[in-house]
């Protein structure tokens, strides 16, 4: 069977989750089937054996000067992709991005489309911070994959009951959880620090960890703003990305000012590692905290927890399928309002505080965390059992 995996990101080229989930996606695929990638040019060269397309020019000096550029330049990627596809047996799209070419190559081509759906876009209404008026074509492109796929992927139950709730003409038949996978030879505890030595960081001192892009959708605000009042003994370290819009970026460096005020301090690393280098530093935290607001699945739990770290989160998405409160880590429940904000920050800061300093004060608690959390990923998010889940799905579309 030969499998053409649709996608904007693919290693060495990775910006979030995604990305992270393809790559090894494939990797496990191929003793069972034969894999074909299909990804979005970046400014890396593309993998061997990875096919790469460029946005229409035309489209990228629009999108330079508004933002429905850089959707419609989307468009022209998912169109150039179904035109290079060949003859695979099944199509395989992930996210919005790559989601409208599975779709076109099922109608063209008449091969099944799978979907895996790693966040959906009327749950993210911030999006027209980044997207502008280009929000409502990565919608639509979105509502028409996925209403016409042979099958869905939902990374968690909470979200296929998202995409149920969003998308009403979708037949639940048609939607199937598959968790997301991890390495457990990539991510495992690292004894050494010289990473952390590295970033000034003192492997003596209590380290609470923040892994993620720095967007609304991961909850970076909330921990800084919870900064203040966590143990001035334990260094904040922020491990994030370019922030998505200008604004989010002042937004950020304005707590991140105010959080390198209180004793313990803040270290912000501004630039994505190297899983390696990550490793270490979740290897090393005293609490892993994921304040995310929306999150479908949270792989970085997955790896923190692979790493031996205990982790605090927010109880929201598919988090509390990965995160078992009292055994493997601390959830903070949040509310959130009708645009996915939640209702009360200070209230949130607050409980965000309380659970990390519950942490700080019990060592053997946190070991403990950190031991069952390894154990769990190793029964529950290896990537054997999510490709054989896969590879079976594939075959049941491609025989129906």
């Amino acid at each position: 069977m030969k499998v053409a995996l649709l996608t904007r990101e693919f290693p060495p080229n990775i910006y979030g989750g995604a990305g992270v989930h393809v790559g090894a996606l494939a990797a496990a695929l191929a003793p069972a089937v034969t894999v074909e990638v299909h990804a979005f040019a970046a400014d890396e060269p593309a993998a061997p054996g990875v096919t790469s397309y460029a946005p229409w020019p035309a489209l990228t000096e629009i999108a330079g000067t508004d933002p429905i550029g850089t959707a419609l330049g989307v468009m022209s990627v998912d169109l150039a992709m179904v035109a290079g596809l060949g003859t695979p047996d099944v199509c395989h799209s992930h996210t919005w991005y790559a989601n409208l070419a599975g779709h076109l190559a099922h109608v063209a081509l008449g091969i099944p489309h799978v979907a895996t759906v790693h966040s959906l876009e009327p749950l993210r209404p911030w999006k027209v911070e980044q997207l502008g008026a280009g929000y409502a074509l990565s919608s639509w492109c979105e509502q028409t994959a996925l209403e016409n796929a042979d099958a869905i992927i939902a990374v968690s139950h909470a979200m296929a009951a998202d995409v149920l709730r969003c998308y009403p003409a979708v037949k639940p038949e048609r939607v199937e959880v598959i968790h997301n996978g991890v390495d457990t030879t990539l991510w495992h505890p690292v004894p050494g620090h010289d990473v952390l030595d590295r970033y000034g960081i003192d492997p003596t001192r209590p380290i609470v960890l923040f892994v993620g892009r720095i967007t609304r959708q991961k909850g970076l605000a909330h921990l800084l703003r919870a900064a203040p009042a966590i143990d001035a003994r334990a260094q904040i370290v922020v491990c994030g990305g370019a922030p998505d819009t200008e604004a989010i970026a002042q937004e950020t460096a304005a707590l991140a000012d105010s959080a390198r005020k209180r004793a313990g301090g803040l270290v912000l690393i501004d630039k994505i590692l190297a899983p390696q280098e990550i490793a270490q530093f979740y290897s090393h935290a005293a609490a892993f905290v994921c304040p995310s607001i929306y999150e479908p699945f949270g792989l970085v739990n997955v790896e923190a927890m692979a790493c031996g770290a205990p982790v605090v989160a927010t109880a929201v998405g598919g988090i509390p399928e990965i995160v078992v409160d009292g055994e493997t880590g601390l959830l903070v429940p949040v509310t959130l309002d009708a645009d996915g904000n939640p209702t009360d920050d200070e209230a949130l800061a607050a409980d965000l505080a309380a659970a990390v300093n519950a942490l700080l004060a019990d060592a053997p608690r946190r070991r403990a965390f950190g031991a069952a959390g390894r154990l769990r990923v190793e029964e529950h998010f290896a990537w054997p059992t999510v490709a054989a889940r896969t590879v079976e799905l594939y075959r049941r579309v491609v025989d129906a």
